[in-house]
């Protein structure tokens, strides 16, 4: 294998230029503090909404054995993360390209199974997720739910999180609790991380601000934490139909009022509505290095910034 903390060192050299010259993506990562809300539908609709937009967007299906990407997208993948860390396969071939454009990669057992790695084998990992500021604008990473070591090392490395909450009350004590889990992580930066919150499932945007309002107020008071509030997606039996469909419900019913809502999400998010948190992209090397904090990597990009200062 090539020497690879030399790759990564040049990656990382890339990186800190000029961003003319390697411009990175933006990692989005969507979560829920419990499962069945709807958290995959978002990150399916946004991406929608991004490439009508005109940017190119990619998903990591982070949700390990459940599949729901691939599912929804109502594509199968004939690669994952496995094949990338163990069949030698580079990063271009696990893709899959579903509707519209967007790309998807399943993480299937991969990045659970890189804690385990050699050194050389996870700098090669990093090496490769690093072409993909290449190749997206945007990367949106969908985990998990819950309050699991897995992805809770997700959120702690992702600098732009989107919790997905309903307005039943285990999903909000459950998002709360989520919360709570990541503000004690001993890596989570607060000043470095922006949480916005998705209301899903709401009978009105009146009751969307309600929910938001809601959480923010007792993770102000208790966490000292601060959310932005993005939107909120209602009820609409129009996205279930598509569901069913396997089909995202931006492309089956592009004018479901659902649809609307996800439209009004992703230009909050690209700034257009003038009161999102400024957040600068860390692409995909810096997330991932973030996630595998491993001894052997730990010194090997610490062998590679020190390349890099000499």
């Amino acid at each position: 294998m090539q020497d690879q903390a030399t790759q990564l060192r040049n990656i990382i050299k890339n990186a800190n230029s000029s961003r003319s010259n390697r411009p990175l993506a933006r990692v989005i990562t969507v979560t829920s503090g419990k499962g069945g809300v709807g958290k995959s539908n978002v990150a399916i609709n946004l991406a929608i909404q991004f490439r009508k937009m005109g940017q190119r967007v990619i998903i990591l299906d982070a949700d390990f054995g459940l599949a729901n990407i691939e599912i929804m997208f109502g594509t199968v993948p004939k690669h994952n993360l496995c094949d990338l860390i163990y069949q030698g396969k580079n990063i271009k071939e696990i893709i899959t390209w579903g509707p519209m454009g967007v790309g998807f990669i399943s993480g299937g057992s991969g990045i659970s199974g890189m804690y385990n790695l050699s050194r050389d084998y996870l700098v090669y990992i990093i090496v490769n997720l690093a072409e993909l500021d290449a190749i997206a604008d945007t990367i949106i990473v969908d985990t998990g739910a819950g309050i699991s070591d897995a992805v809770l090392e997700f959120l702690v490395a992702s600098g732009e999180i989107i919790l997905v909450t309903t307005p039943e009350p285990t999903s909000i004590t459950d998002s709360y609790s989520l919360l709570k889990a990541l503000n004690h992580h001993p890596r989570f930066s607060r000043e470095d991380t922006v949480i916005k919150t998705v209301s899903n499932r709401v009978g009105s945007e009146a009751e969307g601000q309600q929910l938001y309002h809601k959480l923010s107020a007792v993770s102000n008071r208790y966490l000292k934490l601060p959310l932005t509030y993005l939107g909120s997606i209602p009820q609409d039996q129009q996205l279930s139909n598509a569901v069913m469909q396997q089909s995202p419900v931006s492309i089956a019913f592009p004018n479901a009022k659902s649809v609307r809502s996800f439209e009004s999400i992703a230009r909050n998010l690209s700034g257009a509505l003038g009161n999102e948190p400024e957040v600068q992209p860390r692409g995909m090397a810096a997330f991932f290095s973030h996630i595998i904090k491993s001894r052997k990597l730990e010194s090997t990009t610490a062998e590679a910034v020190s390349g890099t200062k000499g």
